[in-house]
């Protein structure tokens, strides 16, 4: 059997119903499973949609659940839509902890708002319906802009133009994650091949009376991120959430939190109970085991009991030193506080004595100073003040004398400044006079330049003369540009001759390798089977039989008529596989190409390979004779050529042996084709001229053939210039080689011409180089004409300009008047400089006032100064005696200090040893201080018991500590072993409780919300004739609870589960269960807009028509939300409803860039009007 190496379509897979589906608040956009189908077996489970409760639910059951939630577990807190997944099997499940008890792996989920859907505007659409959308660089278009209607938009176009890139701007406009599509991981990926960068740009409809939501995501190429912008202004992705949220645009559901919270619940019941079981019969084992260890234990607690007094003593010890320390320091003590009386007796009597020093000397203080006594240093003080007072004074004075002496100097130097001005009117005058005369002169000249002016030649004679000139070149300019066009076609000549013999040659060289030239083909198309094809080339031998290479290589077709109806056959994995005769080949294939490395393949390379067992096979449906008689040419099998271990790969995946090909159309019964195809109900296909028909017959009702066309596109693959891929054609190699030879004698002629053409130019180049120059020297005789004629002007300015200057130079004030201003601003600078002089003169006498008041001052100052002095050598004589005992006491002092430090050192470590015991010596100690034991034996007694311990300490065998540490331990667990079951017993019975109050809270709204939902199920299944049903599943597991689709197609059938078993190979069936599902699920919806793509896929004309009819219906009613429907194809004589909008998808590689060509409303608009003419003639001809 082959090898999926890449994603291929399974037999009932529905994924190509891929769909964006709006589902009432509070469910998720996930509504169905996906059928899982094991490998081989086609075994599968039943399909069946998940239930969530509303949101009011939700924030109820999270009310009471939020006790049992870890508020330190982990969650994703970014706020970014393109971090968070949105399927819920995404979330973590809730966790049971080593305890068993319920520990959810995420937070509470926070209330959120219920949005109700806003009213509509006026112009129909529900505020945050899609209004506009633009895209630029984005896929497969360069740049789009269309506007969908308010209720069902209708995308119509073939496969391949962009009809799912629409679903995919929507989703990653409105700041979806490219991982929700599966198409890309990456957001950049979408950026359309070739360009830098892209835009998305989506217009949402605002609430009413406010404006419209304009969304733009900004892509580039070169980069994983994008950029956000609302109406124009920079945003991040939480903005945009939170604006959808507002429009109930549903970006995302938390519903499955609940349910992952219940199942949690029942997860955790589960493990307590099974785990209960075994941790009573490890209790039992653990106490078992403990009983043999006791007699060990004793013997170690014995020895510990004496390692304990050892450590008692060892901290009695110090605490005995401390207390004699402590004696020792209280007598020390004692001492000193003698002495300090006796010092302070002595220090009061000489108090007086230093009373009148008290402010002078301020470290001695006596507390009995008396009025009398601070006379002395009060009168100091004062007179210090006083002179003080008088020297500010005169530094004053000083300095207002240095300001007036500044203010002097200033007076002095404008004086001068004004002195020198009546010094220099004279040479200003002077200066003016000299001026004037200058300025006259000049004005003379060049009047006289003016009245003379020279004879200048005419500039029109010139002027006329150089366009007679220009005339004349015209001409030459004409042959030039002859000359030119006539050396381009020879130049294009001589390039086509060229191409014709390189193509030539290059087609000889292809014809020589067709094998080489078919290998760089599968190269270009795929690197990696394109490297494995050179590989098997070159490792044949180590195959038991021959390996085949892709049938693109080694099959041909020799008679090209039918190489693109051959080609259309095979799909692109077909035409590029590996294909084996026997099955140890194909598992040794495998092993070099994809299990292994051997082959050097590039990492990742999924290389598709093909082995099956031969088996008997379905015959052609029809013999020769009816073959002929229907009008084909013959089967497909018959007009290849391949080697022959490949016919069986050829019939058995590709049945080209069933597909008959009939080249002229015109003589295929097409109905007669399809029944004689399809008489043994499996179906098959037969091509028609460039039609491919696809035959298969319904499984239900009357068991029509259904017929599906597709158009054949022309062969690239199995293309190939003869019939054997390594044989020439001698009579194509002698008309290349003759082509050759008649292009190197065009090409000797084409390049005589060239040698002609440049012998003109040159006789061209010289005329113009005569031109050039005539020409110049006109230009340069126009030049002298035109500079004199500037020069003429600009003396004429000059002129004026002087005349100017002169009339302001004459008309300067008098030189008295300024003479009398001077002398009279000098006399005004003396007055005021007399003043400043006398100012001065008071200053000075006032300082020297000053001065003397100050000497006076300091004469009494000095006089106290030295009877405080005298009173200070009095002082000295008394304080002798008072020194002495002061040394004394410390001396006394700094024993005691000695002694207080020691018995500090020894406090210390007495208590550092006391805290490190633990808290039952600690108890123990504070009693035997309280009753005084502690200190009844001395420090020697303690030390001889000490060593008595230590002794007896060595009679006991050690014991090892390992097995006592292993007793403690088990003795420990088994005390928390019986506390935990204990506990957990507890904790299940909590749980079970909340479990039940949730649950009633939720199952009453969402038996409800399913009924409401199968009432429209069954209505649906109903008008197709056929029957179906909608019911919840409940489970003792939460995540178990489901909802269950039962179906009947036909009538002597009873309702059954809708399964992977059930319509083997029924995609069809499948299909439209979930599309009505998909149906009566819109009807709930309450979001502003829906998508789905390519719902009408797999169905057969029936069916598909239903679902249209059914859907339109559904979405047009007047309160529905706005409906995107994608399709690649239509039936005719479909219902329509003029609420309903169509876009029709025209891109293509292909696309006229002539405006307006291919115009699809256009052409609409001309089919109407053809269509009404025709009519209005039928009446005419009829009326006549």
């Amino acid at each position: 059997m082959p090898r999926r190496t890449r994603a291929e379509p399974v037999e009932g897979d529905t994924d190509s119903l891929k769909e964006n589906f709006a589902l009432p608040n509070g469910f998720k956009d996930e509504p169905v499973k996906k059928e899982k189908i094991k490998d081989e077996k086609g075994k599968g489970k039943a399909k069946r949609v998940e239930p969530e409760p509303t949101d009011e639910e939700l924030d109820e059951t999270q009310a009471g659940d939020n006790a049992d939630f870890d508020a330190d577990a982990d969650v994703d807190a970014d706020g970014d839509p393109e971090n968070v997944d949105g399927t819920p099997r995404s979330r973590k499940r809730a966790r049971v902890n080593a305890e068993g008890d319920f520990v959810p792996s995420t937070p509470t989920t926070p209330k959120r708002e219920q949005v109700m859907t806003l009213p509509r505007d006026d112009d129909g659409f529900i505020p945050g319906s899609i209004v506009r959308i633009q895209l630029h660089n984005f896929l497969t278009y360069d740049w789009v802009e269309f506007r969908p209607g308010p209720y069902l938009n209708m995308i119509l176009g073939p496969n391949g133009t962009g009809k799912s890139s629409i679903a995919c701007a929507i989703c990653l406009g409105l700041n979806w994650p490219p991982s929700i599509l599966g198409r890309a991981n990456e957001i950049s990926s979408f950026v359309k091949h070739g360009k830098e960068s892209g835009y998305i740009e989506i217009e949402l409809k605002g609430a009413k009376g406010q404006k419209n939501l304009v969304i733009r995501r900004n892509l580039s190429a070169k980069s994983k991120s994008s950029t956000l912008t609302l109406n124009g202004q920079s945003c991040t992705g939480k903005e945009i959430t939170n604006r959808m949220a507002k429009l109930n645009v549903q970006v995302g559901n938390l519903w499955y939190l609940v349910l992952s919270a219940l199942s949690a619940g029942s997860d955790c019941m589960y493990a307590r109970f099974s785990k209960s079981n075994d941790e009573q019969e490890r209790l039992k084992t653990m106490q078992e085991r403990n009983s043999q260890l006791e007699r060990d234990v004793q013997r170690y607690q014995e020895r510990k009991r004496i390692e304990k007094d050892i450590a008692i003593l060892k901290v009695l010890i110090p605490v005995n030193e401390y207390h004699e320390a402590k004696e020792r320091y209280q007598k020390a003590k004692d001492r000193q506080r003698e002495l300090h009386a006796r010092v302070r007796k002595l220090k009061d009597r000489n108090a007086p004595a230093h009373a009148k020093l008290e402010y002078a000397l301020p470290h001695i203080l006596s507390p009995i100073c008396s009025q009398t006594s601070r006379q002395l240093a009060v009168q100091h003080r004062e007179y210090e003040k006083a002179r003080e007072k008088k020297k500010t004074a005169s530094r004053q004075k000083f300095q207002q004398m240095k300001n007036k002496w500044s203010e002097n100097d200033k007076l002095e130097r404008d004086a001068e400044d004004v002195t020198n001005k009546l010094d220099g009117l004279k040479r200003a005058e002077k200066e003016r006079v000299k001026k004037i005369k200058e300025i006259q002169g000049h004005n003379e000249k060049w009047q006289k330049e003016l009245d003379n002016p020279p004879k200048l030649e005419d500039v029109e004679a010139i002027n006329a003369e150089m366009r007679k000139v220009n005339r004349e070149h015209s001409q030459t300019t004409t042959r030039m540009e002859d000359l030119q066009e006539r050396q381009r076609k020879n130049v294009d000549s001589s390039a086509a001759q060229q191409a014709n013999i390189s193509g030539a040659l290059d087609q000889l060289r292809n014809l020589e390798d067709e094998r080489h030239r078919k290998l760089e083909k599968l190269r270009a198309w795929d690197r990696d089977m394109a490297d494995a094809v050179v590989w098997l080339r070159n490792h044949q031998d180590k195959f038991k039989m021959e390996v085949f290479e892709p049938p693109m290589i080694c099959c041909t077709v020799p008679d090209r008529r039918y190489t693109d109806a051959i080609e259309a056959c095979f799909n692109q994995d077909q035409l590029k596989i590996l294909v084996t005769q026997c099955e140890e080949d194909y598992a040794t294939l495998n092993n070099y190409l994809n299990d292994g490395e051997q082959a050097g393949l590039r990492k990742g390379a999924r290389i598709n390979t093909w082995f099956r067992p031969k088996v008997d096979l379905s015959p052609p449906p029809m013999n020769e004779a009816e073959l002929k008689a229907l009008g084909f040419d013959d089967y497909a099998i018959n007009k290849i050529e391949c080697p022959d271990g490949l016919l069986w790969f050829l019939t058995r995946e590709v049945n080209l042996h069933r597909t008959a090909i009939g080249l002229d159309a015109s003589r295929v019964d097409v109905n007669a084709a399809m029944e004689a195809v399809s008489r043994d109900g499996s179906g098959a296909k037969f091509i028609a001229g460039r039609v491919m028909n696809t035959v298969s017959r319904s499984r239900y009702g009357k068991r029509a053939a259904a017929n599906m066309t597709k158009d054949l596109r022309p062969a690239r693959n199995l293309v190939s210039s003869t019939s054997k891929w390594d044989a020439v054609d001698p009579e194509i190699k002698k008309k290349l080689d003759q082509t050759i030879q008649e292009a190197r004698q065009a090409l000797e002629v084409i390049n005589e011409d060239a040698n002609n053409l440049a012998a003109e130019e040159r006789e061209i180049r010289a005329e113009e180089a005569l031109f050039k120059k005539t020409f110049d020297a006109l230009e340069a005789r126009k030049k002298v004409v035109n500079n004199q004629k500037k020069h003429l002007a600009t003396l004429a300015a000059k002129i004026e300009t002087n005349k100017n200057k002169l009339r302001d130079l004459e008309n300067a004030p008098s030189v008295e008047d300024e003479r009398a201003k001077l002398k009279k601003r000098l006399f005004e600078i003396s007055k005021k400089r007399v003043r400043i002089v006398k100012e001065y003169t008071q200053l000075i006498r006032a300082a020297i006032a000053d001065q003397v008041e100050a000497t006076r001052s300091g004469l009494e100052f000095l006089q106290v100064g030295a009877n405080k002095n005298a009173l200070e050598a009095l002082c000295q004589e008394k304080d002798d005696k008072y020194q002495r005992a002061l040394a004394e006491f410390e001396e006394a002092d700094q024993i005691f200090v000695a002694t207080k430090a020691d018995a500090k050192k020894k406090r210390d470590t007495s208590l550092d040893l006391v805290r490190s015991m633990d808290l039952e010596f600690q108890q123990q100690f504070a009693k035997m201080e309280m009753d005084g034991s502690v200190h009844d034996r001395s420090v020697n007694d303690l030390r001889t018991e000490l060593d008595v311990q230590q002794a007896n300490l060595d009679m006991i065998s050690l014991t090892n500590p390992g097995v006592v540490e292993q007793y403690e331990r088990r003795k420990n667990e088994i005390e928390a072993l019986a506390k935990t079951l204990e506990d957990r017993e507890k904790s299940t019975r909590k749980v079970e409780r909340e479990i039940k109050n949730a649950r009633d809270r939720w199952q009453p709204a969402l038996e409800r919300l399913v009924a409401s939902i199968g009432k429209k199920f069954s209505a649906a299944f109903d008008r197709i004739g056929c029957a179906g049903e909608i019911r919840i599943s409940p489970h003792d597991d939460y995540d178990k609870w489901a909802i269950d689709i039962l179906v009947k197609f036909r009538d002597n059938e009873k309702l059954q589960l809708l399964t992977g078993q059930r319509q083997s190979g029924g995609v069809q069936e499948r299909s439209l269960t979930t599309i009505l599902y998909l149906m009566s699920l819109t009807e709930e919806a309450r979001t502003p807009f829906s998508l789905v793509d390519e719902i009408n896929q797999g169905m057969d004309q029936r069916a598909e028509r239903a679902v249209h009819n059914s859907l339109v219906e559904v979405t047009c009613k007047p309160d529905s939300a706005q409906y995107f429907l994608i399709t690649p194809k239509l039936l005719p004589d479909l219902d329509y409803h003029e609420r309903m909008k169509v876009l029709c998808v025209n891109n293509g590689e292909w696309l006229p860039e002539t405006p307006g060509l291919g115009n699809m409303n256009r052409m609409i608009e001309n089919f109407v009007q053809l269509n009404r003419d025709r009519v209005s003639r039928d009446r005419s001809s009829r009326a006549g």
